[in-house]
């Protein structure tokens, strides 16, 4: 089947491994149903019914133009379906009017063409839509089994085995490691996160020791008067401080946004696991406290009211204690501020279950109120000094203060409405976008999260959502609507969708906070690899970039963007600017992606990677902008379905991309390259195939794949990261080796011989700062500065940050290709590094 747009699965250096003749046989074996020998259109149409059935199941996702099932038209011939074949359609279809709409009839004839394609008849080709008896005539084509099977072979569609091996071999490529680099791997994602562990559990052990050795052994008096249960109510009260600092400070926001500046410490501290931590330590300290509680009310209190020990009491609280009743104890200010204070902690604990936020969110809100009055009995508990000197306060107060801080300021901000824009995109997401006022100091990057209340749904839930694009002080939300409150949230948008049914609503925003990957600016070369939702705040930092870029750079006009019927985030990403015509083509022409992608080119046109002293190509040379960036997206999911909810938001880049691609050539400033991979297996020869199909299934009209809605190509399996990042070496090889050609052109022999001087009187500062400004797209100043400058740091490594987010399994494997990489690049002269970064969004 030809298709507009050559997709990576068809380039052999991919190292794909097509479908095996006995695969091939077994799709014609199930399109040929009636075994005559021959594939006619009612049999591949029937399977495209039945694919469609497993695809796109009903109900769940609006399916797109190619896959949606046929529908009876007056205008179409009948059908030479069996009877058993039509039975097999929707009730739906016939009810169908008689005169079906202008779009049902232009799904038809999509659908149609698709179809065409597949059997190479005449009228595939779009805008060539045939007349009823052409359908007629069409439906009676037939084409003999071993004719077929060379066109399915012609498709080069990838076989089921590969997928297998795929998935084998990344689930035992740790496994065949030797010892050394599976535990280099290891350390590299859990290591951070378990020293943090072991930092908390020796505190922990640390208190606790202390206080047993003091009250059981060191002071011996103590167990005297009160028994054994003194000995376990404070042991577990020296647990208990460093449990408490530690659960109260992962409320902080502030905290986590601070100290996310610093890379190492924040891969030492995972904040974004904070919620799964407060939650943990929470159950530690419940535990505790009961602990804490039972020995003093089964063993201090009752030792410490028995006759035969009240001299032993007089000796440790005075004698003016005794005689000292065992209700004493328990009016007294330490028992009643601590049971009170537990009695509030299991209320609070109840109010906080899962069934309760789901039930209503607000009183697990409000429930959280409690902990104020908690922590004031808490630190009012230990200033009787019975003991020893009331230390508790002082663990608990630096961060009570902060969490004081930031929920008056949630609270004053709430008081403060701005006003927003709230946007239906469609029915699974909204868009909320606001504008800053310019009396708050806090700068907004995408990638940030902000606390978002609207007042018309509650005035007291705050929900955190990813800020996806910021331009200055204005910002845009995207929101899933799958839980209740955004159900909310999607209803006060009314029933229209897209911009012209826009509605203005008062919103409280307090933020922002975190900054998830914080060293993606820190490099010009940079890989994502995510899953799932954790994808978020980059596909926020892409969108980012790319509305930077078409801001400095130019890009394609709203009513441009409009041409491909994908509305709902154009005008978020571009700015009105024509550019003249460029090699000959205007503008106004076709988005439609080109013939390769720019992974595919690059990786045709690298040099060989057996030969890492071998040149780029000449013709090549001296075509990368002064500021070029290049950023890799890859984006897994389970199921195809899961890919809609930013679809827009990857489509919009794309389109840019294109247009830069289009309008500047090989010498565009900003390289975006997103590659989607769909992990479902899809055991059936014929689902697999028609997926495939439907996939690299490209018209002018339609430029997006059928099955995704996407314009970047989705690959279906697990992704090959192995091989993924060794092409990527061989680019960033080809890349350097032309900027160093470049560099020794322009600037010959003095300017080499500048370079010892020039690198002793640049510091690690000045050489972060000019990174920084490269990063911000400021761009540099050309001339013999400038020249000096391209040879000086072509001297020094050239450093790709790897960001990943999702199974740690797969960022073993990631960060032992970095480091394998890296030395690779060492031996053979290029200098690049590879920086592997996990990051866990929760």
């Amino acid at each position: 089947m030809a298709t507009p747009i050559n997709h990576p699965v068809t380039n052999p250096k991919e190292g794909v491994t097509y479908l095996t003749q006995d695969e091939i046989t077994s799709f014609l074996d199930d399109l040929d149903h009636n075994d005559d020998g021959y594939i006619d259109y009612a049999e591949v149409e029937a399977k495209l019914d039945a694919a469609h059935d497993e695809l796109a199941p009903a109900g769940k996702v609006k399916p797109h133009h190619v896959i949606s099932r046929r529908q009876k038209q007056s205008s179409s011939p009948p059908s030479d379906h069996t009877p058993s074949e039509k039975q097999t359609q929707p009730s739906s279809s016939s009810s169908s009017s008689s005169s079906p709409s202008s779009s049902s009839k232009d799904e038809n004839r999509l659908r149609h063409e698709f179809l065409r394609s597949i059997m190479a008849l005449p009228g595939s080709e779009p805008g060539t839509s045939s007349n009823p008896t052409a359908d007629a005539d069409a439906r009676t084509h037939r084409i003999p089994r071993a004719a077929f099977a060379a066109r399915v072979r012609a498709w080069k569609i990838p076989s089921l085995q590969q997928d297998a091996e795929s998935e084998k071999s990344q689930r035992t490529f740790i496994q065949h490691l030797r010892l050394s680099r599976r535990l280099r791997a290891y350390w590299a994602v859990h290591g951070p996160e378990i020293a943090f562990l072991a930092l908390v559990a020796s505190s922990l052990a640390a208190f606790g020791v202390w206080q047993c050795v003091k009250y059981a052994a060191t002071t011996t008096q103590y167990r005297a008067a009160f028994g054994w249960g003194v000995v376990m109510a404070k042991t577990c009260a020296g647990m208990l401080y460093p449990t408490f600092f530690f659960l109260i400070l992962s409320m902080s926001r502030y905290v986590s946004t601070m100290l996310r500046r610093s890379y190492r410490v924040s891969r030492f501290v995972n904040w974004d696991l904070s919620q799964a931590f407060h939650i943990n330590m929470s159950c530690l300290a419940l535990a505790l406290a009961t602990l804490h509680a039972i020995g003093h009310l089964t063993g201090s209190f009752y030792h410490g009211s028995r006759p035969a020990n009240q001299d032993a009491v007089a000796a440790v609280l005075g004698p003016d204690a005794v005689p000292r009743p065992y209700v004493e104890y328990v009016r007294s200010l330490p028992g009643f501020t601590g049971l009170t204070a537990l009695g509030l902690f299991y209320l609070l604990a109840l109010l906080s279950m899962p069934a309760v936020r789901r039930w209503n969110y607000e009183v697990f809100q409000l429930a959280h109120l409690l902990m104020y009055p908690i922590i004031g009995l808490m630190m009012a508990h230990g200033t009787a000094a019975l003991l020893q000197w009331p230390m508790f306060g002082y663990f608990l107060a630096v961060p009570t203060l902060l969490i004081l801080v930031e929920r008056v300021v949630r609270v004053g901000t709430g008081f403060h409405k701005i006003r927003a824009t709230l946007t239906v995109l469609d029915g699974e997401t909204v868009e909320v976008a606001a504008t800053i006022p310019s009396e708050r100091m806090w700068k907004y990057r995408a990638g940030q999260y902000v606390f978002l209340q609207v007042p018309a749904i509650s005035a007291f839930q705050w929900h955190p959502f990813t800020v996806s694009i910021c331009k200055g002080r204005e910002f845009r939300l995207h929101i899933k609507t799958d839980g209740n409150w955004t159900k909310r949230l999607r209803h006060l948008g009314g029933k229209g969708e897209g911009a012209a049914a826009a509605t203005e609503i008062d919103v409280g925003i307090n933020g922002p906070f975190g900054a998830p990957a914080q060293r993606f600016y820190d490099f010009n070369h940079s890989i994502i690899v995510g899953s799932g939702i954790g994808v978020t705040p980059f596909s926020g930092i892409l969108a980012d970039l790319q509305a930077r870029d078409d801001e400095e750079h130019g890009a394609p006009t709203h009513s441009h963007q409009h041409r491909n019927h994908q509305h709902r985030h154009d005008s978020e990403t571009t700015v009105v600017t024509e550019k003249k015509e460029v090699n000959g083509r205007k503008d106004s022409e076709s988005t439609m992606p080109t013939a390769a992608t720019a992974a595919t080119a690059a990786a045709t046109e690298a040099p060989d990677g057996n030969d890492p002293t071998k040149p780029p190509n000449p013709s090549e040379a001296f075509t990368f902008a002064p500021d070029y960036r290049r950023v890799d997206f890859h984006w897994t999911v389970r199921d195809r379905n899961y890919l809609l909810w930013i679809a827009d938001l990857l489509n919009s880049v794309s389109r840019s991309q294109d247009w830069h691609r289009r309008h500047e050539g090989p010498s565009q400033h900003l390289d975006i390259r997103i590659a989607t991979h769909v992990t479902q297996k899809r055991r059936n020869i014929v689902t697999h195939v028609y997926r495939w199909l439907l996939e690299m299934h490209r018209t002018e009209e339609h430029p997006e794949s059928p099955l995704t809605g996407l314009l970047n190509p989705t690959h279906f399996g697990r992704p090959d990261f192995d091989a993924i990042l060794d092409r990527h070496y061989e680019d960033m090889r080809r890349f350097r080796a032309s900027k160093r050609m470049k560099a020794n052109a322009s600037g010959g022999a003095a300017v080499a011989d500048s370079i010892a001087d020039a690198r002793k009187r640049t510091d690690r500062t000045t050489r972060s700062e000019n990174r920084d400004a490269r990063a911000d797209g400021r761009g540099s100043t050309r001339g013999a500065s400038g020249e000096r400058r391209d040879v000086e740091e072509e001297e020094e490594e050239l450093k790709v940050g790897v960001f990943y987010c999702g199974a740690p399994v797969v960022g073993e494997i990631l960060a032992d290709k970095c480091r394998q990489l890296t030395v690779r690049g060492r031996h053979d002269g290029s200098k690049i590094e590879y920086h592997f970064m996990i990051e866990v969004f929760g």
